[in-house]
């Protein structure tokens, strides 16, 4: 019988560092039964030795953590040990190690990513511009975007542009049904900013336009999933793509965070040639 192991991500903010972390952690890992536990915002040491009391009382109880105050950690790695409760701190050796580098101490303070700083509000307009910009909305303006995608429907522009826009980068996307729908000001510049142009198998692509038709519960668009038009959509993308020279991403097996990452790439290199 498998075990199912109880994961406790104790964290003094978010815990969306913890979060990620594990997330490329179980990847490695097929077979992984587990239970995620949130402890986020754990600033005490009540609070610490109170989440320690329930991992004693379940079995294969792990913890993962990142506590930037050294006493706190301390105390969880001590209190841990005692009962042989396996204890990982995520940033301490890191923490520590950039500290000796930089040849300074940190600051030690929870919830420092999260200041709210120039950086953080730049990231705040970059989401509210990207909104403002999904699905071809406000192309009058589009020379302000840092990043267009242009794809035809259901090629992961929309979650891209959100993730984009998370990490500052005003995104804005645009449907691709034919060429007339590209804005005039792109054809005429196609190098104004980084144009990246989503595309995908058709095969895959029919599957994701049937399920999105039976979720909205639409039996009328019958071209919209019939192979042969999303074949044509798809080469005609790629032609257009090809004539005005903008780089092409295949998104058939790609998460939203792997398309992200290879936008930002594309978008890197634009920078430097400018």
């Amino acid at each position: 019988m498998t075990n199912t192991y109880q994961i406790y991500l104790i964290s003094d903010s978010t815990g969306e560092t913890l979060d990620r972390i594990f997330l490329a952690l179980k990847a490695q890992f097929k077979n992984f039964n587990y239970k995620i536990h949130q402890c986020s915002f754990t600033r005490t040491e009540n609070q610490i030795l109170k989440i320690l009391d329930v991992c004693k009382k379940n079995k294969n109880s792990i913890i993962l953590y990142t506590i930037v105050d050294d006493n706190l950690a301390r105390l969880l790695v001590q209190e841990s040990n005692k009962s042989k409760i396996p204890c990982f701190g995520v940033l301490g050796e890191l923490i520590l190690s950039f500290s000796k580098l930089l040849n300074q101490k940190a600051s030690h303070i929870p919830s420092g990513q999260h200041v709210l700083n120039e950086e953080y509000y730049n990231r705040i307009e970059a989401i509210q511009f990207t909104m403002n910009h999904d699905d071809g909305n406000l192309i009058n303006d589009i020379e302000k975007s840092d990043i267009i995608l242009l794809g035809v429907s259901r090629t992961s522009k929309t979650p891209t542009s959100i993730y984009l826009a998370n990490k500052g980068l005003k995104t804005s996307n645009i449907p691709l049904v034919n060429e007339n729908s590209i804005p005039e000001l792109l054809k005429k510049k196609p190098k104004i900013v980084c144009v990246v142009g989503l595309t995908s198998e058709a095969e895959r692509l029919l599957d994701i336009r049937k399920n999105r038709m039976n979720t909205l519960q639409e039996t009328d668009n019958i071209d919209y999933t019939n192979f042969e038009n999303i074949s044509k959509e798809i080469e005609d993308a790629k032609k257009t793509f090809k004539k005005y020279k903008w780089p092409v991403i295949d998104v058939t097996r790609k998460s939203v965070e792997e398309i992200a990452a290879s936008v930002i790439k594309i978008y890197e290199i634009s920078k430097e040639n400018v």
